[in-house]
């Protein structure tokens, strides 16, 4: 009999032993379904503003049209380390999710060996005997209890997780370099401001100084002056080191080492985009952050059920399927071996330990659960947050370009005044100081108003894009 016939002859019985449980054990799942978590949203923020029906996905940072903050924010999306680091967390994910669905199915091993000697149970025999073989052995452990369905479903909620986790990441990351871009404008404004300013009390010291040459005013006059050159004087290796500290801390943020940043020319004349203000209900499905959060939740959920599945008895499959020869130098086979055996293992007794372990997994979806509920109310403050700021700066902008307008006139007609000795330079002095700090006050809240609007965005979690999502999400499953 050769080998294909024999292996023909044996395999069917084989087939059908293994195959017999598929046919008669549906199974079951053991442990809580995943329900989606009530969450009451406001019917309305705070802040009055107008909202349209849905939030607009976009990629925002394109609308301040200004096209070195394109380049930079599309740099930092391909290079960003923490980035790739989130994009490698998703293809460990998956790889986890084809890892743990293999346990649901049979696995099949060969297994070869050949002896000799004259060794029979432990005791010498007469006879020198010799074997060789090789097998298959196939082994499976049936998923009665849905433990490994569990498992495969908590590794696919835990790969969501992690889509929606880089797309936080990425929502977090524009952010950074949006409003990292802007504070650099703002220190570059402000030390432009400086060495004007700088440059404007060089030449008043060098008039006073002739004055005081002629004996038209004392010496007073002039330290004053000296003192407000150099604090102008101050201020630029401030900026200086402000600029140098936020180009290197973009540098890193785009994937590259520390270095210069290109930059429009100047914060001035700057106004932000019209914001996409959905209704607050849309934030539960805009916001990553609170979309991961869920499937975290979802997969705390099945690791429930997998702790439930190991309290009850596992059944087990084996059987083995081959040939073997008791000639080691003969290539004849003597006849096909095989081999079919189930088992049965549970608990009966292990001090509770089974059960704590479900207790120990209904924890840690209480802790999901409460991590969850903080994210969505962390989500709906921020937004509130981010409005509330845009109004109260828009108000303050407006305030303080009227009081830096005003500064700008009474430093002009205080300098007259002195001119003519109508009064002292110290009138000259409080001006200046007044004049100086409206200047770098407005550059400074001109950042601010915009990042107001970069913070909004952030918080409505807009940016991101739901069909590149979806698809995705199809190929894992």
């Amino acid at each position: 009999m050769n080998i294909q016939t024999l292996m023909m002859k044996t395999l069917t019985p084989f087939i059908m032993a293994l195959m017999m449980p598929f046919l008669l054990l549906s199974g079951c799942t053991v442990g809580p379904d995943f329900k989606e978590p009530a969450i009451i949203a406001p019917e309305s923020y705070r802040t009055e503003v107008e909202v349209t029906e849905e939030m607009v996905d976009l990629k925002w940072w394109k609308l301040f049209e200004d096209p070195s903050l394109v380049s930079l924010v599309k740099t930092a999306l391909e290079n960003n380390k923490d980035l790739k680091i989130a994009i490698s967390r998703i293809e460990q994910a998956r790889a986890t999710v084809g890892f743990t669905r293999a346990d649901q199915y049979p696995r099949l091993d060969v297994d070869a060996g050949a002896f000799s000697g004259n060794n029979n149970s432990g005791y010498r025999s007469a006879d020198t005997n010799s074997t060789i073989y090789l097998a298959a052995p196939l082994s499976w452990e049936v998923d009665f209890w849905g433990r490994y369905r569990r498992s495969t479903e908590a590794a696919r909620a835990e790969l969501m997780a992690s889509e929606y986790g880089l797309k936080t990441v990425q929502l977090t990351l524009v952010a950074e370099v949006v409003s990292g871009y802007y504070q650099l404008l703002d220190y570059h404004q402000r030390l432009t401001i400086s060495k004007e300013t700088l440059e404007s009390r060089i030449g008043s010291l060098d008039i006073i100084q002739q004055r005081f040459d002629q004996g038209i005013i004392t010496g007073l006059d002039v330290n004053q002056a000296q003192i407000q050159r150099e604090i102008a004087a101050a201020a630029i290796p401030l900026y200086q080191r402000s600029i140098a500290k936020t180009e290197n801390a973009l540098s890193i943020l785009v994937g590259r080492l520390p270095g210069a940043i290109n930059t429009r020319e100047t914060i001035e004349g700057l106004q932000p985009p019209d914001v996409p203000l959905g209704m607050p209900a849309n934030l539960l499905e805009h916001r990553p952050d609170i979309i991961e959060a869920k499937y975290q939740l979802k997969a705390q959920t099945e690791y429930i059920g997998v702790a439930e599945a190991m309290r009850w008895p596992g059944f087990s499959l084996t059987g083995a399927l081959g040939v073997a020869s008791t000639e080691l130098g003969s290539v004849a086979i003597d006849g096909g071996i095989w081999s079919v055996g189930g088992k049965m293992l549970g608990p009966v007794f292990d001090f509770s330990k089974n059960k704590r372990r479900v207790e120990i997994e209904e924890q840690k979806l209480q802790q999901r659960l409460y991590q969850f509920e903080y994210t969505v109310l962390n989500a709906f403050r921020e937004v509130e947050d981010a409005l509330i700021e845009i109004t109260s700066y828009r108000e303050e902008l407006a305030a303080t370009a009227r009081q830096q307008k005003a500064a700008k006139n009474a430093n002009k007609l205080s300098k007259q005044r002195y001119d003519r000795g109508v009064s002292s330079y110290l009138e000259v002095l409080e001006t200046e100081r007044a004049l100086f700090s409206a200047d770098l006050q407005l550059s400074e809240l001109r950042q601010q108003y915009l990042n107001a609007y970069v913070g909004l965005y952030k918080a409505l979690g807009g940016g991101w894009a739901d069909k590149e999502l979806e698809k995705t999400n199809q190929e894992a499953q």
